[in-house]
Formats: C-alpha cells, structure tokens, sequence
C-alpha cells in the first residue's frame, strides 16, 4: 500500500478524508491500515446515508407493525466502527501539538481537571 496514493476503489469522500490526512501527517504501514478502513467506513455511510435520503425512516415489520428502517441500525454500527478507529490513529486534535497525541476524552478530561483556576 502506498504511502501516498489512495487505495483503489475508495469512494469520493474516502479519497479526500485520505488525501487530507496523508498531507498532514506521516503514517506507520499498520496506521495506514486503519486508515484505509476509516476511509471506507466514510464512503459506506455515504452511501447508506444516500439510500436513506429518498426512504422513509420507518418500513413495516413482519407482522406489518412500523418498525425502524434497517439502514439506520447499519449507520450507527459503521459510525460506532469509525469513532473506534478514528481513535486508533490517535490524530491529535486541532489546539494540540502534533507529536502530542491525547484521546478526545482525555482531553476532555484535562481540561475539567484544570479549568478551576488550575485546582484539581
């Protein structure tokens, strides 16, 4: 897998989630692994979102009670699988030093802790 080039077959959006991140930051082979499946998940919930857009959010179940469409199910699984592996390349986030990698819950952490004029 090259460094610099998108792998094949990503769509739109993962070709420019890849393109932007692979300017901004250098990746191990094993991150540019999670990268590749990042940029997947991207292009699925495009897709799934597309497919939603023109149905409704409810379909009938098999006793013909109105039940959740089951794209949106799909949608959080992918978005949950997304957050997992977003925070496996542990990106550091926009305020945060590059080479200074913190978790956006620690972080968040961080910041209650000291945000009380500096007591913990």
């Amino acid at each position: 897998m090259s460094a610099r080039r998108a792998p094949s077959g990503l769509g739109k959006a993962g070709r420019a989630l890849w393109r932007d991140l692979q300017g901004e930051f250098g990746f191990a082979a094993h991150e540019l692994a999670i990268l590749t499946q990042v940029c997947r998940i991207v292009d699925r919930l495009d897709q799934i979102e597309a497919e939603l857009a023109g149905a409704t959010l409810t379909v009938a179940g098999s006793t013909g009670q109105p039940r959740a469409h089951p794209l949106l199910a799909e949608w959080r699984a992918q978005a949950r699988v997304l957050e997992s592996l977003s925070r496996a390349l542990s990106i550091p986030l926009p305020s945060e030093e590059i080479g200074r990698r913190r978790s956006p819950s620690a972080r968040e952490a961080a910041l209650q802790r000291w945000s009380h004029g500096g007591v913990a």
